[in-house]
């Protein structure tokens, strides 16, 4: 199967075990930064490991705890793995340590494989339980990965803005959104390619005794409120003005952690400010968002895309690593592939 990436609107930063957010998440889901997974499967004889896995059909070590990890925590929802001898393959559309969240794509696109699994031999499994527990399989390898098996938007925790939304997977928004968030563009500057100094994993773990673990739970709660009333209006000024203050209390919050770690670099800044003159100057309803990393995330709705490339080409290309930009954008999700 092949899935998506995804981008966090309202940020996804601190866990309870097991895999559990400390505050509800929204995402637009992607379109073109892929994970296709395949998985040939056969019974597992006694001499046998569980598994091997290949990437891009070569054996990628630094891989293989973090998939053992997962398929021990997954066992006991999929108990015909102990029978099993699994050969995964996996390969991305896009570069590894760019910026954009392979573990999201790489972990719901496994997950998709597993339960397909299930699937195809339980006839009582329907759509919606299957969509379900793919995306509750996939946040036990990456909480995040939970928000990409459908789309073009998901939430991932319990609120009391939108109803069935839950902790354990996330669930699709798209009815509700206005036509003027269709199509939305993603545009990912690569200012900087380095494997990052702190993975998310233990960033997540930072929050755990954060001195602003209160204020962030109630900060994300108020923002999930207003984004989700810009979405069904179409209201992208205050869809703007959530979605940057999100990606800066996101630095924020690892900036004022135990020890602080800072992520971001001075051209990520430099981007930014750039982007905001750009806006205001052109009267584009153009933004930016960020993960745990310097790479900026330029959204923006689709009837500008010429315009903002353009500014990109003139004015930001050049405070990228070796002018390397992504075009995406909001996506369906997850899907499965023909076999052959």
């Amino acid at each position: 199967c092949e899935s998506p990436s995804n981008i966090a609107l309202i940020k996804y930063w601190g866990k309870y075990e097991p895999q559990l957010p400390i505050n509800p998440s929204i995402s637009f889901t992607l379109s073109n930064c892929r994970t296709k997974t395949s998985i040939d499967y056969s019974p597992r004889l006694k001499a046998q490991g569980k598994f091997v896995f290949l990437y891009d059909g070569k054996t990628k070590k630094s891989f293989e705890n973090k998939i053992k990890e997962f398929l021990d925590r997954i066992s006991s929802f999929c108990p015909y793995l102990e029978n099993l001898f699994l050969k995964i393959n996996s390969k991305n559309t896009f570069p590894h340590s760019s910026g954009i969240a392979s573990s999201a794509s790489a972990f719901s696109s496994l997950a998709f494989c597993i339960v397909s699994i299930e699937k195809s031999y339980n006839e009582r499994m329907t759509e919606q339980i299957f969509f379900n527990k793919v995306s509750f399989i996939a946040r036990l390898g990456s909480g995040s990965a939970s928000r990409s098996i459908s789309g073009p938007s998901m939430i991932w925790g319990e609120n009391e803005f939108h109803s069935g939304c839950s902790n354990f997977f996330a669930i699709n928004y798209n009815k509700q959104l206005h036509k003027s968030f269709k199509n939305y563009q993603n545009t990912i500057l690569i200012i900087d390619n380095k494997i990052k100094k702190l993975s998310s994993s233990l960033g997540h773990k930072k929050m755990t005794n954060h001195p602003f673990l209160n204020d962030r739970k109630n900060q994300a709660k108020k923002n999930l409120k207003i984004i989700l009333n810009a979405f069904s209006i179409g209201d992208l000024e205050a869809f703007i003005k959530v979605v940057e203050q999100e990606a800066m209390t996101l630095h924020a919050l690892m900036m004022s952690s135990d020890p602080p770690t800072v992520l971001i670099k001075s051209k990520t800044l430099q981007v930014i400010e750039l982007l905001k003159k750009f806006r205001e100057k052109e009267k584009v309803p153009v933004c930016f968002t960020l993960d745990a990393g310097p790479n900026v995330h330029i959204l923006y709705p689709e009837k500008y895309k010429l315009q903002v490339i353009k500014f990109i080409k003139e004015k930001l290309v050049y405070y990228c690593q070796n002018e390397l930009f992504i075009e995406d954008m909001v996506g369906l999700g997850t899907k499965l592939l023909d076999s052959n």
